[in-house]
């Protein structure tokens, strides 16, 4: 690595290379109490999407935001449209099915053309570009597994290709090709939409949280953190995390991750592609293009989320290793993102529990939420009209089998998430709270109690309770993000307590600085 890659050359804010391309203009909050056919919850992709969709089928459908629309996960993505989703397909036949894997393969496709279809209906610019997405193994053992992917592939009609030679600039045993995929600014597309979700008549709302719903013979009532109501036929949930989980077990069933990704201009340039290493430690590859020069978008370092001790290490080991194979010129922009997964490896779109069904949810993408979300997008619309969809059994939150196959799996994580809720409060070493400096956070003793302590930029002491408003874990600080992390389900507070990511519903409690 060149001496001079090193911690001060990261950006000190984490900031997204997507969202700087956001424009201004802002929605109001509720203020009042209103009717609507449905109501969409999360103003992300697939909230974003599923609003699109359902005001072009008519439906009187209000959008609510409880940040800004685009301030979660889709702001920070790779972006990447494509059903080549790691290496999947041979596990996916063993635990569902030729059919079903066929099936996932499908839904994700045919999002993908969906995609490029909205794209050129409004004449969209969004860099939207056809690329190929590469599965890359430099062990011997990725070799084996890509040997048995091709294998899954053959068997399910899946077009592909077979190389030992790509134009990555390090060591490869062996890649396997999905041709005709693509990548695109995520921003930018979903803007164009936002334009025409208000052209169609629907309605959007920021600065408004939902807090929960409540079942109504026909229909349901979406109550909100000012206490004012929406009274409609559909509540669809498009939050990341369910914020309203009656009887869902969602905090059991998902599990939080969290993944690196830098945006860096390279000496040497980042080839065409989208790659994805399947060895350990992985990586993720495309590139972006900026006044006519590319930008790797590069990415890594996954871990659980609230589990690692140095947030910022997983930076610098990206930056690392960017510098040894590109060269690095300029680093523009460091982030990361936050992904659920499910107990199958596979997205929960729909009726969220039994006994429920005016109230939809989708969530757990495993880090897929491009074409996800509008395979989301597409069956949320049906369930909501009462359309037939092919996908519905597939992505089904109440699916039976989930509770033989995925029964140990659940009880494991329950397991663990009940070893770190005690870990999390055993007495660690703790910091005076003097020694805190400004700009970093850390655990603190205040009159023989502990707290959380940040101390901003500017010198002030902000001190938390560090107990999730969850289910009462202990939170750990984030460095690289400067934020409060818990480790049990993944719910994520900022500097100075507010929510950041669910399960949890209520900001950290102040503590007292006297």
């Amino acid at each position: 690595m060149n001496q001079g890659v090193n911690k001060k050359r990261l950006p000190l804010r984490s900031s997204s290379y997507w969202r700087e391309d956001r424009t201004a203009k802002r929605f109001p909050k509720l203020e009042e109490n209103i009717e609507a056919d449905i109501a969409v919850i999360g103003g992300g992709m697939t909230g974003i999407l599923t609003t699109y969709m359902l005001a072009r089928e008519g439906k009187d459908v209000v959008l609510l935001e409880g940040t800004s629309l685009l301030d979660g996960t889709t702001g920070f993505t790779t972006a990447k449209i494509t059903a080549q989703h790691d290496a999947m397909y041979n596990q996916l036949i063993k635990t569902q099915g030729i059919k079903q894997a066929r099936l996932y393969y499908d839904a994700q496709m045919e999002a993908m053309h969906e995609i490029e279809k909205l794209i050129k209906r409004h004449d969209i610019d969004c860099g939207y570009k056809q690329q190929d997405a590469i599965l890359n193994a430099g062990t011997d053992r990725g070799k084996e597994l890509l040997a048995e992917e091709k294998s899954a592939y053959d068997r399910l009609g899946i077009d592909n290709q077979m190389t030992d030679r790509t134009t990555l600039p390090f060591h490869t045993e062996r890649a396997l090709i999905m041709k005709n995929q693509a990548h695109f600014h995520p921003v930018k597309f979903l803007q164009a939409i936002i334009e025409e979700i208000e052209k169609l008549g629907g309605t959007i709302y920021e600065g408004t949280t939902a807090l929960s719903t409540e079942d109504r013979s026909n229909g349901a009532i979406v109550k909100t953190k000012d206490e004012f109501e929406v009274h409609c036929n559909h509540v669809v949930m498009a939050t990341h995390f369910p914020f309203d989980d009656k009887k869902g077990f969602y905090f059991s069933r998902l599990h939080p991750s969290r993944s690196y990704t830098l945006a860096v201009k390279t000496k040497i340039e980042v080839p065409d592609g989208m790659y994805l290493g399947i060895d350990q430690p992985s990586f993720s590859l495309r590139h972006a293009e900026t006044g006519g020069e590319k930008v790797a978008i590069f990415g890594g370092e996954g871990h659980k989320t609230g589990k690692s001790t140095d947030t910022l290490q997983h930076f610098e080991n990206l930056l690392r290793f960017v510098d040894e194979y590109f060269g690095v010129r300029e680093i523009l922009y460091r982030w990361s993102a936050q992904d659920m997964s499910t107990p199958d490896g596979l997205p929960f779109i729909g009726q969220s529990v039994i006994g429920r069904p005016n109230v939809l949810t989708a969530t757990g993408y495993k880090k897929w939420g491009m074409t996800n979300s509008m395979a989301a997008a597409t069956l949320l619309r049906d369930l909501a009209t009462g359309r037939e969809n092919r996908y519905k059994e597939l992505f089904d939150p109440t699916r039976t089998h989930l509770k033989k196959e995925a029964g140990k799996t659940i009880l494991k994580e329950l397991a663990d998430d009940g070893t770190q809720m005690v870990r999390s409060h055993l007495k660690r070493k703790e910091k005076h709270v003097d020694e805190v400096k400004n700009g970093e956070g850390a655990i603190v003793s205040i009159k023989g109690k502990r707290a959380g302590a940040y101390r901003d930029e500017q010198g002030e002491l902000h001190l938390v309770d560090p107990t999730c408003t969850h289910m009462k874990c202990g939170v750990e600080w984030n460095n690289g993000e400067k934020s409060w992390d818990c480790p049990c389900h993944g719910s994520r507070f900022s500097c100075t307590g507010e929510v950041i990511e669910g399960p949890a519903a209520k900001p950290l409690k102040r503590v007292d600085k006297r």
